[in-house]
């Protein structure tokens, strides 16, 4: 499978041990065998009380990353014998709002994103303050210790920066349009702001309108006629990775394509050539771990990370890894 960044030290929980029984020799096996099946058939794999958690997010409608997130959350749910309410509005009031709904639901849990942290931050501490625990996914790293949350799970934007940087170094591009399709976002800045670190060549920024896709190509499209000597651009979304390819193509430009996370079209560009790489931030395993986090912490006052993100990334792939992502991306977990 793809190469991963040794030097950014991932801390995946993905081999947590969530039964109630012991994880080793046959009887590990076993018990292991039994939670994937009872899994599989949306039943509980531990008679722990059915805890209520929250995810809010700050996806707006048909964003297919996050429709992963929302199935890796649900099956750790169904696993964890845990009612799962899902919310989201890309409006960071409207997600503060939600939050507060969950609080005065009086959940047992709560997953939250903070891309917008300041907007957050009461509505957080209103969580913390009800004695209600609080993971925070996928954005707002840098925040979620000071606000109060068990953990963050997700992948640090800037590195994640850093190694599209250093892989567009390896590649000899030498000026890289970064596409930015939700203002205001701190981990689209922090993403862009890595690449400017570790590349050599010359790093332009490019905001666009996110919710209209005509006005994202036409907006690319209009800077690579503009400027001849962009031969790179990065999107940070996959839904945005086609768009891109579709201007590039339209100003006749022979830049190559690369993005932030997965989606099945990404992947069929991976293998087709029309895109160069992407980094996978593994969003199933962020809903997933989340949920996991914590129910662990219900059940037996565990907290993973010392302090410190519980990350999911970054991943590099390319085309030598697209047949076997294309089968999980199908599948909705990629």
């Amino acid at each position: 499978m793809a190469r991963f960044r040794t030097w950014v030290g991932i801390a995946v929980a993905g081999a947590l041990c969530v039964s109630l029984a012991g994880c080793s020799s046959t009887g590990g096996k076993r018990a292991e065998d039994a939670r994937k099946a009872a899994a599989a058939r949306g039943r509980a794999a531990v008679d722990t009380p059915r805890w209520t958690f929250a995810m809010i997010t700050h996806s707006g409608d048909g964003d297919t990353f996050w429709d992963i997130v929302q199935s890796g959350a649900e099956q750790a749910a169904a696993k964890d014998n845990i009612d799962f309410l899902y919310s989201h509005d890309d409006e960071a009031q409207q997600q503060a709002q939600l939050v507060d709904a969950a609080v005065d639901k009086k959940v047992d849990g709560i997953i939250v994103t903070l891309a917008k942290p300041d907007a957050m931050k009461a509505a957080v501490a209103r969580a913390r303050k009800a004695g209600i625990p609080v993971v925070t996914v996928n954005s707002g790293s840098a925040r979620s210790e000071e606000f109060g949350a068990l953990t963050h799970v997700g992948q640090d934007e800037t590195v994640a920066g850093e190694a599209v940087g250093e892989e567009l170094d390896e590649r000899g591009r030498k000026k890289v349009l970064c596409v930015l399709h939700e203002q205001g976002n701190v981990g689209h800045e922090q993403r862009c702001d890595g690449v400017d670190k570790t590349f050599d060549g010359k790093v332009v920024r490019l905001y666009v309108n996110g919710t209209s896709m005509p006005d994202v190509q036409a907006a690319i499209e209009a800077r690579l006629q503009s400027d001849r000597a962009v031969d790179a651009v990065v999107t940070l979304g996959a839904p945005y990775a086609d768009t891109a390819v579709k201007a590039r193509q339209g100003a006749g430009s022979d830049a190559e394509v690369a993005t932030f996370d997965l989606n099945a079209k990404v992947a069929a560009g991976l293998r087709d050539g029309t895109l160069g790489f992407a980094v996978d931030q593994q969003p199933y395993l962020q809903g997933y771990e989340a949920v996991d986090l914590l129910w662990l912490h219900k059940y037996n006052a565990d907290v993973l990370g010392g302090g410190r993100p519980v990350l999911t990334g970054p991943q590099i792939v390319t085309k030598a890894d697209a047949a076997a992502l294309e089968e999980y991306t199908k599948r909705g977990t990629r």
